[in-house]
């Protein structure tokens, strides 16, 4: 189960390089037992991009667009703010890429 946290000034807190090269994140909640069951903010550099393959993964996930764009290489298709994705465990997506760079709103959870 993710760690338990009241209210939490996010703007104020520090981004801290992310797993990949490229990547930041804001480490909102996370479960100790399972790291990679998390809730984060996570922001891409301008011109990232994750061309190395399709991602598929063990855990659950959804991504909501906060700012910047997000271009899906398979879908042929950008996505901006305002967009939601839900994906279930071994769910085949991107690659993708960013021009601008973009923040994302993620959250992981064991289905």
């Amino acid at each position: 189960m993710k760690d338990a946290r009241e209210f939490l000034a996010v703007a104020a807190g520090p981004w801290h390089d992310g797993p990949i090269p490229g990547t930041a994140e804001r480490i909102l909640s996370r479960d100790p037992a399972d790291p990679d069951v998390l809730t984060r903010l996570v922001r891409w550099a301008p011109g990232f991009s994750t061309l190395e393959g399709v991602i598929r993964h063990e855990w659950a996930e959804e991504v909501y667009v906060l700012e910047g764009d997000l271009s899906d290489v398979t879908l042929d298709q950008t996505f901006g703010t305002g967009y939601f994705a839900s994906r279930p465990p071994g769910m085949p997506h991107g690659p993708y890429r960013t021009e601008q760079g973009c923040v994302m709103l993620e959250v992981r959870y064991r289905a």
